[in-house]
Order: C-alpha cells, then sequence, then structure tokens
C-alpha cells in the first residue's frame, strides 16, 4: 500500500496551470525525487501536499485518507514533515533547543501544565531532550548540541532542520532542495543520512536540483515540465528518457550528472 497517493491533482494561479493532472505514488521506505526545471511546479506541487495550498482538483491519501483541505500543523499530525530551501531555524537558540521545537508537536501536556512546570510536563521536556539528542546523533551533530544554531556553518544548519524535521516522528519527510548551498562533500555526507533516514522506515519525497545526487540515492524519480508529468521511474530509466533530456536538461544528461 502506497503510503502518499497524489492522485491528478491539478493548481492554477489566475490563467497559469501549475499543476496539470499530476498523478504518483511513495511507498514506504522509498526515497522518490520530483525533478523539473524552474517553473515546473515542484515547490507548488509541495505546498499542496503540505497543506500550504488547496488543489483545485484531485486528491492527496495519506495511507489512504484523504487530507486535502486539512491546515499544515493537521497534516504535520497525521504524519508529514517538510524543510525548506530558505532556513526557518532559530538563530537565537542553541542546536539541540531547534530539534526539540520539532518534538513539541508531539508533546501532550497542556498549557496549565506548561506554565506551572507540572510532572506531565516536565516529563515531556525529558523524552523531547532525549529523542532531540538521539536525531542529532543520526544527522552528526550530538557534539553540536549547546552551539547556538548561528555560529554553525551553514551545512550544519541544514543538517538542524532536518534533525528538527524528524523530531516530529514524520513517516515522510519533504526535502525541498536540501543540497542548495552545500559543496561537494557536504551533499556526498547529505546523501548518505538521507538514506540513513530511508533505512529508518521513513519515506522521503525530494526536490532537488542536485542531478548527481538525485540520481544517487533516488529509488524512484517523478519529473515535471510545465506542471505536466514528463517520466516516471528508476535512475536508470529517467538518465536515458529522451523526453527528459530534451525538455528538462536540453542535452547530454551525462554531462549535468558528471
Amino acid at each position: 500500500m502506497a503510503l502518499l497517493d497524489i492522485q491528478n491533482v491539478c493548481h492554477a494561479f489566475g490563467g497559469l496551470v501549475a499543476l496539470d493532472s499530476v498523478t504518483f505514488s511513495v511507498f514506504p521506505d522509498q526515497i522518490k525525487a520530483v525533478i523539473g526545471p524552474n517553473g515546473a511546479g515542484k515547490t507548488t506541487l509541495f505546498n499542496v501536499v503540505s497543506g500550504i495550498l488547496r488543489s483545485d482538483t484531485g486528491d492527496v491519501l495519506l495511507e489512504g485518507s484523504p487530507i486535502t483541505g486539512l491546515q499544515p500543523y493537521e497534516i504535520g499530525q497525521r504524519g508529514i514533515s517538510r524543510t525548506f530551501q530558505n532556513l526557518s531555524l532559530f538563530a537565537h537558540m542553541s542546536v539541540l533547543e531547534n530539534v526539540m521545537v520539532g518534538c513539541h508537536c508531539r508533546t501532550r501536556a497542556g498549557i496549565i501544565s506548561s506554565a506551572l512546570r507540572l510532572p506531565r510536563h516536565r516529563r515531556d521536556e525529558r523524552q523531547a531532550r532525549e529523542k532531540s539528542l538521539e536525531y542529532l546523533a543520526a544527522v552528526g551533530l550530538a557534539d553540536r548540541r549547546d552551539w547556538p544554531v548561528a555560529e554553525l556553518p551553514f551545512g550544519q544548519r541544514r543538517l538542524v532542520e532536518l534533525a528538527r524535521a524528524l523530531a516530529t516522528e514524520a513517516k515522510l519527510l519533504l526535502l525541498d532542495e536540501p543540497a542548495s548551498g552545500l559543496n561537494t562533500k557536504e551533499t556526498d555526507d547529505l546523501g548518505q543520512i538521507i538514506c540513513q533516514i530511508r533505512d529508518r522506515g521513513i519515506a522521503i519525497l525530494l526536490v532537488e536540483h542536485d542531478m548527481s545526487l538525485v540520481m544517487d540515492i533516488s529509488d524512484s524519480i517523478f519529473v515535471l515540465n510545465f506542471g505536466k508529468p514528463v517520466a516516471e521511474g528508476p535512475p536508470t530509466e529517467i538518465r536515458s528518457d529522451p523526453e527528459v533530456i530534451s525538455i528538462y536538461l536540453g542535452g547530454d544528461f551525462d554531462s549535468v550528472t558528471d
């Protein structure tokens, strides 16, 4: 059974069609990449899945249940978490505190318990700290837990955001250009971490312009062009697809992925 089903989703901004009958699935333990040139509709697709936008027609299903029309926080509670191309961290807080923010959507203590620091609140905070340290270890930043996040190099701040997304205990992560601004080594390290997350049983829906990373880690690739589906399949098929080469790349695919 698919974890996420996108069924004939369409969305337009006035007369501009951003998504045109988009249909595909993401399965558990899968890294699914969505690629395409600028203006292809990738960000619009992420916004529809995460509830920022509502599709004009079509449905989005999570584990067979519709999530179309739900608020972003409701979709988050059901198991979808997202990172953004532009970092959205709290610069004045520590690395650990930033990750703990992701845990708070799962805490049970109410406003009164939190305000008075009653036992349930203290228990939730202790558990959030323990889990956040686990997620920081998963991205290789446990030793930086007490650093102000603003003092980290850009690549490590990317990993903090990824750890915070993990802290929501999501079933599906939407990663929006996670390699943007990273150097080659940082990108290689990120690819290994994303694969490790997949191996933990968390599905990944990835938008990324770095084709080397996409080809190295993706189980399946979905190609968009001006909002329309172009191709779908494993990296070996997408790499040699003539329509992908001509429409998306405009030339030799290998020259881009080498």
